[in-house]
C-alpha cells in the first residue's frame, strides 16, 4: 500500500466571463469545479495506476461528502482527522483574454488535538505502507515544522516522499527523506537562488542531497525531468503533446514514483515512470489525474538519458 497525507484540501471553483469588472455586476459562461488538494491527487494517481492505496489528513465536516464521493469512486480508502467546519474554496476568474484572478480562501483553524490525531494516523497507517507521501499546503495556524513532525511520525518500515519546499522541505530533510520532487521553481525558492545551466541545476539538487534526500526528482515542466542521488543522474525528455492543463501533474509524477520506489525500481525507472505520468496529465482533460491507458501510452515512447 502507498499512503497520502493531505493536510490541506480545496474546492477549486473555476469561471469563465467576457470580463471581470470590480465592483460591477458580472455574468459567468462557464463554471467548473474541482477537488485540490496534492496528497488527494496522488492517491487517485496510485490507484488508477492499479497499486493499493490510501489517504489520511484532515477533512471538515460540511463539505466533505464531495471527497468522500470522489474518493469512493475512484477506490481509495480514506481515514480522517474531522473538523468542523468547511473545506476551503478556491475561486479563479478567467476572462476572454485568458486572464487569470484567483482569490483563495484561507480555509479553517485546526485545533492542535486534530494535529495530534493525524501524527498517529500516519504512525498506524505507515507501519503497513510501504511508501508514505508528504505532500501539499498546511491549513491556517500551523507552523512549517509540523512537515518534520509529519516524516518522523511516519514507520521505519515505509519509504517516505516528500513534495514542498522552502521550510517545510527543510524542516523534513532534517529527518531525511527517500526522495522529495521539487519543480525548477521550487527548487530555487528553497536555495535562494537562481539556476544556470545543467551544472548548477545539478548542483543545486546535490544540495537537498546533503541535506537529507536520498533521492531528488526535479520536475523541469514540459521539458520532462531530471533524478539524481548525488552520485548517478538521469534526464527523461517529455513528449510533446497537446496540453489541456498542468493541474496536478507534479502528483501524478509522484504517483508513478511512488509505486516505482516501492517496488525497489532503479533511478532511471523511477524517472521513466514519473514522467509518463506527468506526461498522462496534462493529456487528460476535466481532471486532475490520468487514465491507466494514457500512462502505458506514454510510458513507450519515452526514453531516459545518463547525464
Amino acid at each position: 500500500m502507498i499512503l497520502s497525507v493531505c493536510m490541506s484540501p480545496s474546492i477549486d471553483v473555476t469561471m469563465e466571463l467576457d470580463s471581470l469588472n470590480v465592483g460591477k455586476t458580472n455574468v459567468v459562461k462557464n463554471k467548473a469545479f474541482s477537488l485540490g488538494g496534492k496528497g488527494l491527487n496522488v492517491a487517485i494517481g496510485v490507484s488508477r495506476l492499479g497499486y493499493p492505496s490510501h489517504v489520511t489528513g484532515l477533512m471538515y465536516d460540511d463539505n466533505a461528502y464531495v471527497f468522500e464521493n470522489a474518493l469512493n469512486k475512484e477506490g481509495v480508502p480514506y481515514t480522517f482527522a474531522w473538523n468542523k467546519g468547511r473545506v476551503r474554496e478556491n475561486y479563479k476568474f478567467i476572462d476572454s483574454r485568458s486572464m487569470l484572478t484567483e482569490v483563495n480562501d484561507v480555509g479553517e483553524a485546526v485545533e492542535k488535538d486534530k494535529t495530534e490525531e493525524v501524527l498517529d494516523m500516519i504512525r498506524k497507517l505507515s507501519a503497513s505502507s510501504k511508501v508514505t507521501v508528504i505532500s501539499g499546503g498546511l491549513p491556517r495556524g500551523i507552523k512549517d515544522s509540523f512537515y518534520g513532525d509529519m516524516v518522523r511520525a511516519v514507520s521505519a518500515n515505509s519509504l517516505k516522499i516528500v513534495d514542498a519546499k522552502g521550510d517545510r522541505l527543510f524542516h523534513a530533510l532534517d529527518v531525511g527523506a527517500d526522495l522529495i520532487k521539487p519543480n525548477l521553481e521550487e527548487l530555487e525558492n528553497t536555495i535562494g537562488r537562481n539556476i544556470t545551466g545543467k551544472d548548477d541545476m545539478l548542483e543545486a539538487c546535490y544540495e537537498l542531497v546533503d541535506r537529507g534526500a536520498k533521492r531528488v526528482l526535479l520536475s523541469l515542466g514540459k521539458q520532462g525531468a531530471v533524478i539524481t542521488d548525488g552520485k548517478k543522474n538521469f534526464y527523461c525528455k517529455s513528449l510533446n503533446v497537446a496540453m489541456n492543463s498542468t493541474v496536478g501533474a507534479g502528483d501524478g509524477m509522484v504517483a508513478a514514483a511512488a509505486i516505482r520506489l516501492a517496488e525497489d525500481a532503479p533511478l532511471s525507472e523511477i524517472l521513466r515512470a514519473g514522467v509518463a505520468a506527468g506526461t498522462a496529465t496534462v493529456m487528460t482533460a476535466g481532471t486532475v489525474s490520468f487514465t491507466n491507458d494514457k500512462y502505458m501510452e506514454v510510458l513507450g515512447g519515452i526514453r531516459v538519458t545518463e547525464i
